[in-house]
């Protein structure tokens, strides 16, 4: 008594809790993940509450040995639930795991938020999450004519999200783009840059026009002849112009190259087609022209197309085969092409492909244009194939230097036969943009090989892109890149618990 620690209530209280404290900071009780900071305050704060509220149970006027009882009781009860408070403390594992199953959280990373705008750029409005909030940013296409390819499953959102903004855009420019859209679902595309070409025509420096091709309703409907004689310049135009329509109607024969009769059929094709550009100074030059004139009979096929020189070379074999007799033979060199191109032969066809409405050059400085081309999901193969020779005649017609700026669209790019391999990788010099839509890079290969897909997708200089899985993913997370990501693990034995972290 004479020490003073027991000379008031309080102070011994509070001496025998600073010990229990001090024992209990050397405890090290086996963690577990299971505990948390609530269960154990629990426990202390209800010690606490016995071990100073038993102060009124020596008030009481009751006996003193009942007292004492009690007050030892509640007392001890009290510093025991203390203890075990504190002891829980101790193992609770205080740097806890992130709770973020999917690795969200993770994955994120900062983006460009500022608008980064130019004469010839296309900003994409988006939303990201970072560090646990949605923040505004902006996908900004500056270097535009480094071209784009848009992939995504079905519903991905390639055409609401991407493709539309990117016709409206070039189309709202201070100098609107020219432009060929491509649309595979006509007129979805189609009806989204005429409302904006109209909006903007005014704003060309000489008069432009929007045309359509449309092989289903002629009403809306213009003319145009793909084998223009003013833009066949040589044989190759015509060579190239062959091999497309060929490839278009057989698509298997692109994987075929070099073989025998498929090179017959095109190397025959391209005689005929190049005959009608110069008979006549082309008078007669259009595909349904070459479609009706090899169905002649073979003596008046072959007289005609013996007088002129420059096929000559390339309708020997031809000759010679019937000549000899060799019908058989002749036949699979060219029966193939026939029976391909009699599947173009129909009046709305006809009469689309043998019109001169208007000229393939939509870059012209003079004559500024809009050309969308309609396709038919449920007519693929046969409007595929005409569609891809107006695509690959206007690509070289347009790729040239002193030409306004252009946009080229594909909707669903598959569907087509046409090569814009040179154009990606030249036209830009002369502002020349591509944007591809497909909804797999397996798509590209399936229908251009494995050699071309590579190339489409590598010299391609902007991706955006949807959920695709399987290769295509795989390609997809090489070209992106990697981040560093915070890694957790933890380990808990027997006796200890222990957490490592890890970049």
């Amino acid at each position: 008594m004479r020490g003073g620690v027991y000379t008031s209530f309080h102070k011994s209280k509070l001496i025998a809790l600073g010990f229990l404290i001090l024992s209990l900071l050397g405890a090290k009780g086996k963690k577990s993940e299971k505990i948390n900071y609530k269960t154990a305050l629990r426990y202390i704060i209800s010690g606490l509450l016995l071990f100073f509220l038993s102060w009124f149970i020596l008030l009481e006027k009751s006996t003193p040995v009942g007292a004492s009882i009690g007050y030892m009781f509640t007392v001890s009860v009290g510093f025991i639930l203390i203890f075990t408070g504190g002891t829980l403390l101790s193992r609770i594992i205080k740097d806890a795991l992130v709770d973020d199953i999917f690795n969200a959280e993770s994955e994120t990373f900062p983006q460009e938020e500022k608008l980064i705008e130019n004469e010839y750029s296309i900003n994409l409005p988006a939303k990201y999450r970072y560090k646990g909030k949605v923040r505004n940013s902006w996908i900004n296409f500056i270097a535009v004519f480094r071209s784009v390819i848009v992939q995504g499953g079905p519903g991905a959102g390639k055409t609401a999200f991407v493709i539309r903004h990117f016709i409206s855009q070039a189309l709202g420019k201070p100098e609107p783009y020219t432009m060929l859209v491509y649309d595979f679902k006509f007129a979805d595309l189609s009806l989204i840059a005429y409302n904006h070409w109209l909006k903007n025509k005014h704003k060309y420096k000489h008069e432009s026009v929007c045309y359509f091709i449309n092989f289903d309703d002629l009403s809306r409907s213009h003319r145009c002849n793909p084998l223009d004689p003013i833009t066949m310049e040589d044989i190759t135009d015509a060579s190239e112009s062959a091999r497309t329509i060929l490839y278009g109607l057989n698509r298997e024969w692109q994987k075929k190259q070099g073989d025998f009769f498929v090179d017959s059929a095109i190397n025959f094709v391209t005689a005929v087609i190049w005959y009608l550009r110069k008979y006549n100074d082309g008078l007669y030059c259009t595909l349904p022209h070459v479609i009706e004139f090899i169905q002649l009979e073979y003596d008046k096929m072959f007289s005609l197309l013996n007088q002129e020189d420059e096929v000559i070379s390339l309708i020997t074999v031809f000759i010679q085969a019937y000549q000899n007799g060799a019908v058989e033979q002749l036949e699979g060199q060219i029966a193939s092409a026939k029976i391909a191109l009699a599947r173009l032969s129909s009046p709305q066809l006809y009469y689309v492909l043998s019109g001169d409405d208007f000229k393939l050059d939509i870059n012209n400085p003079e004559h500024p244009k809009v050309l969308c081309l309609g396709n038919n999901p449920q007519k693929i193969l046969t409007y595929g194939a005409v569609l891809s020779l107006y695509v690959n005649r206007l690509l070289k017609i347009i790729n040239k230097k002193n030409k306004l700026k252009c946009m080229l669209v594909f909707d669903e790019y598959p569907t087509l036969t046409a090569d814009v391999t040179t154009t990606i990788s030249t036209g830009r010099s002369n502002l020349i943009s591509v944007l591809l839509g497909v909804q797999s890079i397996q798509q590209l290969v399936k229908e251009y090989g494995k050699e071309q897909a590579d190339v489409i997708t590598t010299i391609v200089g902007n991706v955006i892109s949807g959920q695709v899985t399987g290769e295509g993913a795989k390609r997809l997370s090489e070209q992106i890149g990697k981040i560093m990501q915070d890694r957790q693990s933890l380990s808990i034995n027997r006796t200890d618990t222990s957490i490592s972290k890890s970049k």
